[in-house]
């Protein structure tokens, strides 16, 4: 591998990025535990390795683009939210981040149940074996087709996101001779500190029933009407990533001060609330999430407190964190391709992926973090871009990190904490070939998402 030299970017000790001085990391080679796997180190050799495996192992094994999955971390973070919140709970995986029939076996193991939210994931969530009664069905605009699928096969609970859809789902499941156990989503208008495209709870967006105006105490109303419906409670989701858990305090008083309104009203105490996820990670060492015994416990204490105050039983609380668990447990590892330089601003690495298996910094403003993994380097640090190969100047992979200054073509870098979201999302743009998932663990890895091929695009275009 030739490492020749050449022109480098900026490399003095603070640089200017997106209008901020940031200065580069005192070790290169460091690898914060925070924003990866927890089996993930670097060995004497210099290679950083997951379940014991070297990364240019798993390259020469799988190829790049690749997304890898420490699933001994992944079950561990599944084992930490049930332990939190203890048998008098439930947590539901939000099987939007990331799903796979693999990933579902791991959840029915390990005791969790399941959120889905499109007809897909719940046919790969009863294919993998996840009992019915275990999953819940989300979504704002659920088609005829899928509430019946979810309707017959027995599910523990559907979402109602609409009044229409309140009086859809109820007539299917007497069609069907069912009584369908559901919560209604509520906006409770608090907006969450996140991007607005992922911020879910103020009024002006596509979910839920807003409290405002007394809309949501009329969606109670009505379900409990309906015959063909069981109403156990209600759900609300105030946003992704998020840190401060203020936003949950007013969430949590405001639903149960509609739980309170209907005692009043109609005589009957709904025995569930879900508070839904959005619980953040670390993507970058700025970063600092809450454990899940922590937020357990600030959940727990806050709907306790707000129950007491308006004199009602404390219902059973439901989470569902998604990033929360898959997030940290897996990486994207890349080969550089081309290097520019653009002297006294910035380098531009470019890599065999980018925006088709990481659309959230462009669609997002995400940011990441970065690290070369195939080597060691004592080179001085210089600051660099991680572009894609994408015919978009938007596709970015990671928007200002530090990598040393000998980094060359050939070399392997990986972005740490892309289990959530990245697969989820990923793309064929440009015709690119989705990469695998692949699961290591103790030493062995297997696909559990295979790559794609070729053959499978044309197999889809039948002109």
């Amino acid at each position: 591998m030739s490492r020749s030299a050449h022109p480098a970017g900026p490399r003095h000790a603070d640089v200017l990025t997106e209008g901020h001085y940031t200065a580069p990391p005192a070790d290169l080679n460091a690898l914060d535990e925070k924003v990866w796997a927890r089996t993930v180190s670097r060995n004497d050799d210099g290679a950083v390795t997951v379940g014991g495996i070297e990364v240019t192992r798993l390259a020469e094994e799988f190829g790049t683009p690749a997304y890898f999955l420490d699933e001994s971390d992944f079950r561990a973070r599944c084992r930490a939210w049930a332990d939190a919140f203890g048998p008098g709970a439930d947590v539901f995986y939000a099987g939007k981040a990331f799903l796979s029939r693999a990933v579902v076996r791991w959840l029915k193991e390990e005791g969790l149940n399941l959120d889905v939210c499109s007809g897909g994931e719940l046919t790969t969530a009863l294919d993998a074996g996840m009992p019915a009664e275990r999953i819940a069905f989300h979504g704002n605009n659920k088609t005829v087709a899928e509430i019946e699928r979810a309707v017959q096969a027995g599910v523990g609970r559907i979402v109602l996101d609409s009044f229409q859809e309140i009086v859809r789902v109820s007539h299917i499941a007497q069609r069907l001779g069912k009584r369908q156990r559901v919560q209604i989503r509520v906006t409770v208008g608090v907006e969450a500190h996140t991007h607005e495209f992922i911020a879910t709870a103020h009024e002006d967006q596509k979910f839920g029933i807003a409290l405002a105006g007394g809309q949501a105490a009329e969606a109670v109303r009505r379900a409990l009407t309906l015959d063909g419906l069981e109403l156990i409670g209600i759900h609300s989701h105030i946003g992704s990533q998020i840190f401060d858990m203020a936003g949950f305090e007013v969430s949590a008083r405001r639903v149960v001060q509609l739980l309170a309104e209907v005692r009043d009203e109609h005589g009957i105490e709904l025995p569930e609330i879900d508070l839904g996820g959005g619980l953040g990670i670390a993507y970058t060492s700025d970063d600092d999430p809450r454990e899940p015994h922590e937020i357990a416990k600030a959940l727990g204490d806050i709907v306790t407190r707000e129950c007491e105050a308006a004199g009602l039983a404390t219902p059973r609380i439901s989470v569902e964190p998604g990033r929360a668990i898959v997030g940290p447990t897996a990486f994207t590892l890349y080969e550089v391709g081309t290097i520019k330089h653009l002297e006294g601003l910035r380098t531009y690495v470019s890599v065999d992926g980018g925006m088709s298996d990481n659309i959230r910094t462009a669609l997002y403003d995400a940011e990441y973090s970065v690290a070369l993994v195939s080597r060691r380097s004592d080179a001085e640090p210089m600051l660099v871009r991680v572009v894609g190969k994408h015919c978009e100047s938007g596709d970015i992979v990671v928007k200002d990190a530090f990598l040393p200054s000998d980094l060359a073509p050939g070399d392997l870098i990986a972005v740490p904490a892309t289990g959530a979201y990245c697969r989820s999302m990923a793309s064929n743009y440009n015709h690119a070939l989705r990469p695998p998932v692949v699961a290591v663990r103790d030493g062995e890895a297997r696909v559990i998402v295979r790559r794609e091929t070729e053959e499978d695009l044309l197999r889809l275009d039948v002109g």
